[in-house]
């Protein structure tokens, strides 16, 4: 089959590799009839390449038609329309029982200290091939799925993978009171339907920050506030806008790779270039993100108010402002999206009316073979590129 393979710090390239097999009873095969570039995909592009081998298939946003099941894959059969959740969880433990299925006791990768494995993403999760391809192969098959109408165009159903249950659940952590304000720092996939979300839950006002032109015009035109961080200091004008207190609540959607925090972006590049095994290890110990963000919003929230971290961070010594935290009573929401969590929330959504307006969110409908140039201008923020599906 084709699929998207990492082949070194900023080269991905389309190669023709096995095709999956059914290993475990509880495996399903999936045709995959539609996957995405995920902006958290970026973050193996450059940042955590140490984890990453050549040859491995990325990706973690699919869906697809089920081709082959194993003998325990419960009531998902052949010919099932599904779309496949980026965590990889077996619904029957402690933690899916919780709702915390991105911390599955069954699939956690307890070599590295991580939660639940995920599609595509590095050594740090399991190493599990990715979507990114013509054909997918599902573990934990019997809970590892999300069965969607078999009418409607992919593009209705296919953010349930990560988008949509990532941006309801920054929502739902960020707990803005009615009438509150809620501002949104980072208007990528996840920022931008953040705010879709926040309006169409209700009574809110929501402030978008971000310094790409296509993006703040995409949030303004939900009907957003915005914010240009060309232009402006975003946290005076949120602390004038909100009687000198701040934002209710402020979502992080950027993570560990802000734009303004110069010294970590060098010690991030730097250990890009290091050999994977010692780049492995300064990572895990030493590595540090880019904190302009998260300090943004550590800034520009109230006193008692919650700051909800959707964007991904993986630095193990970042210089955390522990006395403002403290000092300001601020609470910390954070964390992998628990998927099936938040699917029963979402899909009354996805209908014909579309007031999320999934089916247009999409910039760029690419066939597969296009994924190395998306990953790249995906990358340097150009040609307005927000949103990537990919046609295997």
């Amino acid at each position: 089959m084709r699929a998207v393979t990492w082949q070194g710090k900023r080269k991905v390239s389309v190669d023709n590799v096995p095709d999956p097999l059914i290993k475990e009873p509880t495996d399903a095969i999936i045709r995959v009839t539609t996957t995405n570039i995920c902006g958290s995909d970026l973050h193996l592009y450059e940042v955590l390449g140490a984890f990453m081998a050549p040859g491995d298939i990325l990706g973690h946003e699919a869906m697809g038609v089920v081709e082959e099941v194993g003998r325990d894959v419960g009531d998902l059969k052949i010919g099932d329309r599904v779309v496949v959740p980026f965590n990889i969880s077996c619904g029957q433990c402690f933690m899916c029982n919780q709702g915390l299925q991105s911390q599955c006791e069954t699939t956690q990768n307890r070599d590295q200290g991580t939660g639940a494995a995920l599609f595509g993403y590095s050594k740090l999760y399991g190493e599990v091939a990715g979507g990114q391809a013509e054909y997918l192969r599902v573990p934990q098959a019997q809970y590892t799925y999300i069965r969607v109408p078999p009418d409607g165009p992919d593009e209705r159903y296919v953010y349930l993978s990560d988008v949509l249950p990532t941006a309801w659940q920054a929502v739902e952590y960020a707990d803005v009171p009615d009438g509150g304000t809620l501002v949104v720092l980072g208007l990528g996939p996840i920022g931008s339907m953040a705010c879709r979300i926040a309006l169409h839950r209700g009574n809110c006002r929501v402030i978008g920050v971000d310094l790409v032109p296509e993006r703040l015009v995409r949030v303004r035109e939900s009907g957003a506030e915005v914010i240009d961080l060309n232009e402006h200091d975003p946290e005076p004008i949120v602390i004038d806008a909100t009687n000198g207190r701040g934002a209710d609540a402020v979502i992080d959607a950027v993570g560990m790779e802000a734009h303004g925090s110069p010294i970590a972006e060098a010690a991030q590049t730097a250990a890009g270039f290091l050999p994977s095994p010692v780049g492995r290890v300064v990572m895990k110990n030493a590595g540090v993100d880019r904190l302009a963000a998260l300090n943004s919003a550590i800034s520009m929230v109230r006193r008692g108010g919650t700051i909800s971290l959707s964007g991904v961070y993986g630095g193990a010594a970042d210089p955390i402002n522990m006395m403002t935290l403290f000092d300001k009573q601020i609470q910390l929401r954070m964390g992998q999206a628990n998927v099936k969590r938040w699917v029963p929330d979402i899909m009354p959504l996805l209908t014909s009316d579309d007031p999320l307006r999934v089916e247009s969110f999409a910039t760029h409908r690419l066939p597969l073979d296009d994924a190395p140039a998306a990953y790249e201008t995906f990358q340097k923020k150009q040609d307005g590129m927000i949103k990537v599906v990919l046609t295997p």
